[in-house]
């Protein structure tokens, strides 16, 4: 209900962010060990993995030698904290207000993060619950075992929670609506200068669209006739064959002179053709 009626949940973001980055701390830079003892690039690793964040404490370290464990603790706090307020403003604003994008996202993501884990705990204590009595057995006090567990429960909840939840916030990236239009149009020219590259004649079938022109024809030699006109395309029917002479009638003298009849002559061997 808290989280829910504040606007700006901001500042908790950054108390989970420093909670966070000093549960890392510990395991690579734990308390009352000697310098040599900390595992600087681990460190260096985690924070980029974890929280999205380059530091350079080694560097640090090779700049100022006297530099104290507090105050580098302090300066990887810092680094996380400053990462994330400079992705805050890339993101920018809602359209028509002065409000950080980042404002809706950080309460949406800890309610979902809040919703996930309290159903699994709800979940572990139903499974502690049904078995907790066995704990008898073995002559414990098994109520004051399920306080003891159940107490152990909700502080590792409350943990992965804060962690989760800060970690996902410090390396989710959102990208604006200009970085998507722009990503578009660089995936579309690789596209194109792939195909170009594959099929040399592409750019021309992925320009303006124009239709293609019919090849000029070659010049005639000198004193050399015209081709034939093509048929129409289509399939439009030709001009009807005309006859250049008079027909011979069957029983007609051939026209060889042999004095036959026509038929028994060359008629005779038109009706073979």
């Amino acid at each position: 209900t808290e989280i829910m009626g504040t606007e700006d949940l901001s500042p908790a973001i950054h108390g989970l962010l420093a909670d966070s980055v000093g549960t890392l701390l510990e395991q690579f830079l734990p308390k009352q060990a000697a310098v040599g003892d900390w595992d600087l690039p681990g460190l260096a690793a985690a924070i980029l993995k974890d929280f999205n964040t380059r530091i350079d404490p080694q560097g640090w370290l090779r700049q100022e030698p006297e530099l104290e464990e507090q105050a580098l603790r302090e300066r990887v706090v810092r680094a996380v904290h400053e990462a994330y307020d400079a992705k805050v403003a890339r993101t920018g604003t809602v359209p028509g207000s002065d409000v950080p994008i980042m404002r809706h996202i950080e309460k949406q993501v800890m309610l979902q993060k809040l919703d996930q884990h309290w159903r699994e705990h709800l979940a572990g204590m139903d499974y502690l619950r049904q078995g907790i009595h066995l704990r008898g057995y073995a002559q414990k006090d098994y109520r004051f075992e399920f306080k003891r567990e159940a107490f152990e429960m909700f502080a590792a909840m409350l943990e992965r929670i804060k962690f989760e939840t800060s970690s996902l916030m410090a390396t989710l990236e959102v990208r604006t609506q200009e970085e998507i239009e722009r990503e578009e149009e660089e995936r579309r020219q690789r596209l194109m200068r792939a195909l170009r590259a594959q099929h040399p004649d592409a750019g021309s079938l992925l320009g303006a669209g124009e239709e293609p022109k019919p090849a000029a024809a070659a010049p005639l030699p000198a004193g050399a006739a015209p081709p034939a006109p093509l048929p129409p395309a289509g399939g439009a029917p030709a001009a009807p064959f005309v006859r250049g002479e008079r027909k011979v009638g069957r029983n007609e003298p051939c026209p060889c002179g042999s004095g036959k009849k026509y038929k028994h002559c060359h008629g005779a061997l038109s009706s073979f053709g």
